[in-house]
């Protein structure tokens, strides 16, 4: 059975970037409910003893098993998010090997920015927006709802949420001003690099 990961860092530490009180319902509310609906819907079957990984693999585009993908892929989704960002005061510089990739891939780190604050505000509805390495290039996807890169055999490197409970209290209808505060204030540069 699956519990709840903990946060890398404290539930103010992305202040004024993300709330509290957002990070409280989004992390304590919206992704506990994941949990505890995959929980459910894998007890007493072959599911149950898998990883999230392996769950999400063996059950996308099964239609009697869209319940279980959704609540397992969003459970993944949004582990992932939170590992991809890291409290303002801890920022680094990028480090140079992934500086090096981005920029063969997106000209330089303010194109890449560009591009994905682009993909983020493209995204219809809910979803995801991703930096995946598919083979040897770095490219932007979008994913509807709980879809992800794993469904897509590819390797996501970091993302963010566009779901409006991730920052509707904080922002309200502006979705380019919070894509551009994790953007330019939160990403964990060193989570996307151990994921290359």
């Amino acid at each position: 059975m699956f519990t709840l990961s903990s946060l890398p860092y404290g539930s103010s530490e992305l202040e004024p970037h993300i709330s509290e009180k957002t990070l409280g319902f989004h992390y304590g509310k919206h992704h506990q409910a994941y949990v505890d609906n995959l929980n459910k819907l894998i007890a007493g079957t072959e599911l149950e003893e898998k990883s999230l990984e392996d769950i999400i693999v063996s059950t996308v585009g099964k239609a009697e098993k869209i319940g279980i993908f959704n609540n397992a892929a969003q459970v993944y989704n949004h582990d992932f998010f939170w590992k991809s960002l890291s409290p303002a005061s801890a920022q680094k510089e990028i480090p140079s090997e992934l500086l090096e990739l981005i920029s063969k891939n997106f000209v330089s780190l303010e194109n890449f920015r560009a591009e994905f604050k682009a993909a983020c505000l493209a995204q219809f509805g809910s979803g995801w927006v991703w930096l995946v390495k598919d083979g040897e290039a770095l490219k932007i996807m979008k994913t509807a709802n709980a879809d992800n890169p794993l469904a897509h055999g590819l390797k996501p490197l970091f993302t963010i949420d566009v779901w409006e409970h991730s920052y509707y209290l904080d922002y309200q209808n502006r979705r380019a001003d919070y894509v551009e505060a994790i953007l330019n204030n939160l990403v964990n540069w060193n989570f996307v690099e151990s994921n290359l």
